[in-house]
């Protein structure tokens, strides 16, 4: 058996607001919304990727021990105009190193996100291996 990160799973103080604003800004689908586990919870996939929705508010005011959650993108400039044209605010401009580019925006309920692009051509084997996802095709991992 191969393990593997599944979700993120996250408390959110307005349910409705939140699954509204995943699925505006980043196109989350929502596969699963009902009861599980003694609260109402969203599975939402943000394209191969998945989140999970609590329908209460965080138990504490701090982000706990996550910093941010990573969204992928391969126009990470389309991206960032497309979000601010709907209202969203970002900490700085998009910062560029050589093959990464990358920006950090808030997720309703305090959810850090990095939003990035990368140019896995650019990358040393080791690092493009890593990155690799379903969109990329297959790709072996070096020692």
């Amino acid at each position: 058996m191969a393990e593997h990160l599944h979700h993120v799973h996250v408390f959110a103080q307005d349910l409705e607001r939140t699954v509204n604003w995943w699925q505006r800004m980043l196109g989350a689908r929502v596969f699963f919304d009902g009861q599980f586990g003694g609260a109402r919870n969203v599975f939402l996939k943000v394209g191969t990727g998945r989140l999970h929705l609590y329908d209460q508010p965080a138990r504490d005011s701090g982000r706990g021990p996550v910093h941010h959650v990573g969204i992928r993108t391969d126009d990470l400039a389309g991206l960032v105009a497309r979000m601010q044209a709907q209202g969203q605010a970002f900490r700085s401009p998009i910062r560029e190193f050589g093959s990464w580019r990358y920006i950090m925006c808030e997720a309703p309920d305090q959810v850090l996100l990095e939003l990035f692009e990368i140019e896995s051509s650019r990358m040393p084997a080791g690092a493009a291996a890593f990155f690799a996802d379903e969109t990329d095709g297959p790709r072996q991992p070096t020692a």
